[in-house]
């Protein structure tokens, strides 16, 4: 039996869109769909391959119905990824400007914090590498 609602996608607000583009596309997201708001805000639809859940980033220039300065706060935890090569995707984050700001060990996986150019945090999961053994 279909569902008549499903989780579509989820919404940040973003400082600069060009360069949370820029962020974006270099962990591989593409540009789905993208528009301007009435009120003269803009919105851009990112879909990352092999996933259905979709991306919104949202600019509200001063002057707009939606604006309102940034502040650091906590109403917005995380997004997480799944990764099987942990370490190729935390140094392209890294590349494309994201920051490390947290490693925890869970298991056999490791978690991966890294800041994007927003302050929002992205969860990397993926296997740990086994300890290499001295010979």
């Amino acid at each position: 039996m279909p569902s008549e609602a499903r989780f579509f996608y989820s919404g940040i607000r973003v400082r600069q869109l060009a360069r949370s583009l820029d962020f974006y596309r270099a962990l591989g997201f593409r540009v789905f769909r993208r528009g301007v708001m009435e009120h003269g805000g803009e919105w851009v639809h990112l879909k990352f391959p092999g996933s259905h859940h979709r991306l919104e980033l949202n600019y509200y220039p001063k002057g707009t119905q939606f604006y309102q300065p940034f502040r650091k706060g906590s109403e917005f935890d995380h997004f997480g990824f799944y990764f099987t090569d942990l370490t190729r995707w935390v140094a392209r984050a890294e590349r494309a400007g994201g920051k490390v700001v947290a490693r925890v060990p869970d298991g056999r996986n490791e978690l991966v914090y890294i800041e994007d150019p927003n302050g929002i945090w992205l969860e990397f999961i993926g296997p740990r590498k086994p300890a290499r053994r001295k010979s």
